[in-house]
């Protein structure tokens, strides 16, 4: 017999103690209210306490009496008497009936099982709340109570955390802690899903309750019947049928509170073993009623034995709470001499699932504490992380990286034992609080710097904005230079203000300069008309057409160069002009029908003509040193060309290679001629000077 099927619990001298909470204090315990709320779910679990308290003593003082005078070996088929059972041997049972007891309240109440069991540790806040919502979407109210506790513990730690880092930042940048508060769409989402849980789970418990009571003064009255056909004086067929009935009404009564739930079958059990003894006048109903339940009992033991090999332990404890429930209650007593023998058999399946599955949940506490191991680790790089001394921003936001990284892991790295899991939890929150306030302190600082270079960049902004219509440029040019670099050395400034005093300092130096670029333009006007000229020149020599007269052609070009000259200096911006110009006229020249070493003389006196300023000879003296040194080339050349026909001195003179040698020879003396001649005509330009 298990303990909760004690009949000695139920005779009315022992108060029945329930192994779990009535549902009314199961609302009170699992959903948190309003404060208003809070204090009427309080008066109505006293007013239905005291009711259940009352109908409880009924129930003792009623069976008291026929209890007494049961005997030990008239119990259930499925009690064994529990004297001759240890503690031990009878925790496999217990589990099974105090769950059973539970569904009993509801029928819907077994769906829980089929709830998907998820990680709510490893999850986000975001997750956590849209996890809620499909919960309350898609399962029956009194099915996911478990789940959404542990989401709402989870979303609270997380949150908590969460807060304290705000809270850090808060008073970090000079807030008093009493104005400190803070929110976010996300708690708020959470907040509007758990209010609606608690709504629609404190409406079904209200309802609930009430059918509950109904039904088990239901079942209190079929007991009073069925121990009234003891004294009933009628044909014992008319009798047994009548009994049937009863037994029909019973198995339709309907859910019945979980702290009752025992204490009424074990009665209902008694007074059916009464019935039965009642009917050794009649011995072949009763046989009857024997068989059937033996056949039906030992199917079941069979089944329970083929779970014991099952090694999906959760799977085979689910079903096996079934097959108890088919036990107790659909199916009646088997013939004594049966009863402590289908029972053992049973028992000992029951026992062999709830060893397994205790060992099941000693291996998960095995990886819970890997678990702890792991997320003790973490906790120790987090404590390393904060203790790091590098205090640049950079630094600083790779630690917050790493932090990071780590709190991810943390949640991901599962459960750790229930024992130390505060413990855990509040070492976890202590090592990132430690971080934060650090980070905060840094940033506070940064802060601090920022508004001193805030205060440096604005000083900047006063001499810029001071100078920039002044026409002291000689003066003033140097000093705005002298600002920009400071400017450039400062440091950062807080980013509300960074593109503002930006701006600020941009457009009071580029006033200054533009006002000073548009005095000087106006002072070299006539170099930017020079300018002007030269572009339309340019552009009509580059659509200059040659004729068959080589000489009318020079000529042209030679007035075009002069002309080119005559307009004068342009800019030094636009020097770059100069170099269009004289690449335009070389390349007329090479369209020239005329010997090649000519027209090279002709470009090259054009060259010497926009060399020559009497003012500057630097110019010319680099053409001079490149000609010289032009020169020595080529006569090493020529020279290197003659020592190689040395070792061609016994091969004759047609050779193709001897004669390619010689051809070379004679177009670099020829090359050496005119550089000769440009030579001559470099030392002229100097004696015209």
């Amino acid at each position: 017999m298990s303990e909760n099927d004690n009949l000695q619990d139920a005779d009315g001298k022992k108060e029945v103690v329930p192994t779990e909470t009535t549902p009314i204090e199961e609302t009170a315990r699992e959903v948190e209210v309003e404060a208003e709320a809070e204090t009427e779910v309080e008066a109505e679990v006293e007013a239905e306490v005291e009711s259940d308290v009352k109908v409880e003593t009924e129930i003792k003082a009623e069976t008291q009496a026929e209890v007494e005078t049961a005997e030990a070996s008239q119990t259930d088929d499925s009690d064994v008497t529990s004297s001759s059972k240890s503690e031990e041997e009878k925790d496999h049972v217990d589990e099974i009936e105090a769950s059973n007891a539970e569904d009993a309240e509801d029928e819907s109440n077994a769906e829980r099982h089929e709830v998907e069991e998820k990680d709510y540790h490893a999850m986000s806040m975001a997750e956590l709340s849209t996890e809620i919502t499909r919960l309350l979407k898609n399962h029956k109210i009194q099915t996911i109570s478990k789940h959404v506790n542990e989401i709402k513990s989870e979303f609270n730690a997380k949150f908590s955390e969460l807060l304290d880092e705000k809270k850090e930042e808060f008073l970090a940048e000079g807030g008093n802690e009493i104005d400190f508060y803070y929110t976010n769409d996300i708690k708020k989402a959470f907040n509007s899903s758990y209010k609606e849980y608690k709504q629609s789970i404190n409406a079904y418990y209200k309802e609930r309750e009430q059918n509950l009571k109904q039904n088990l003064e239901h079942r209190l009255q079929i007991i009073e019947d069925i121990k009234g056909l003891l004294s009933v004086e009628e044909n014992m067929g008319t009798t047994y049928k009548h009994f049937k009935d009863l037994q029909e009404q019973w198995r339709n009564a309907g859910p019945i509170p979980r702290d009752k739930y025992n204490n009424a079958w074990n009665t209902y059990h008694h007074h059916v073993e009464r019935f039965y003894d009642f009917l050794h006048l009649n011995n072949d109903l009763r046989d009857m009623d024997f068989k059937h339940n033996y056949d039906q009992k030992l199917k079941i033991i069979e089944r329970a034995e083929e779970l014991a090999q099952d090694e999906n332990t959760n799977r085979s404890f689910r079903e096996l709470q079934v097959l108890h429930k088919l036990w107790k209650e659909e199916l009646g007593p088997v013939g004594k001499a049966h009863r402590e023998e289908i029972w053992e058999r049973f028992s000992k399946a029951t026992k062999t699932i709830h060893d397994k599955r205790q060992a099941y949940y000693a291996d998960m506490d095995k990886a819970h504490e890997k678990n702890l191991e792991r997320k003790e680790e973490i906790i120790a790089l987090i404590i390393k992380v904060s203790e790091d001394k590098d205090d640049s921003h950079n630094a600083w936001q790779k630690k917050i990286k790493d932090i990071e990284m780590l709190r991810d892991a943390f949640f991901k790295a599962g459960k750790v034992p229930l024992k130390v899991n505060e413990q855990t939890w509040a070492k976890f929150k202590d090592a990132v609080r430690n971080f934060n306030r650090g980070k905060n302190n840094f940033y506070k600082n940064l802060k601090k710097d920022q508004y001193d270079n805030l205060k440096k960049k604005k000083d900047l902004i006063k001499i810029a904005e001071d100078h920039k219509d002044s026409d002291d440029f000689a003066t003033v040019t140097p000093l705005m230079k002298k600002i920009q670099n400071e400017w450039k050395k400062i440091g950062h400034v807080p980013r509300r203000d960074s593109d503002k005093v930006w701006k600020q300092f941009k457009n009071a130096c580029n006033h200054y300069f533009n006002n000073m670029h548009a005095a000087r333009k106006a002072e070299d006007q006539h170099l930017f008309d020079a300018f002007d000229k030269k572009v339309k020149l340019l552009d009509a020599l580059k659509t200059l057409e040659s004729t068959e007269d080589p000489k009318a052609d020079i000529d042209v070009l030679k007035a075009k160069i002069s002309e080119w000259k005559a307009i004068g200096h342009v800019p030094q911006n636009k020097r770059y002009i100069d170099g269009k110009f004289y690449k335009a006229i070389d390349d007329a020249f090479d369209k020239l029908k005329m010997d090649k070493s000519k027209l090279e003389m002709i470009k090259f006196e054009s060259k010497l003509e926009n060399l020559a300023n009497p003012d500057d000879t630097r110019l010319l003296d680099n053409e001079y040193s490149f000609i010289k040194k032009r020169m020595d080339e080529i006569r090493s050349e020529i020279n290197q060309l003659e020592n190689n026909l040395q070792f061609f001195s016994n091969v004759k003179s047609d050779n193709p290679l001897v004669k390619e040698v010689h051809k070379n020879i004679a177009n670099h003396k020829k090359d050496l001629d005119t550089w000769k001649a440009k030579l001559v005509k470099v030392r002229g330009m100097y004696n015209q000077e």
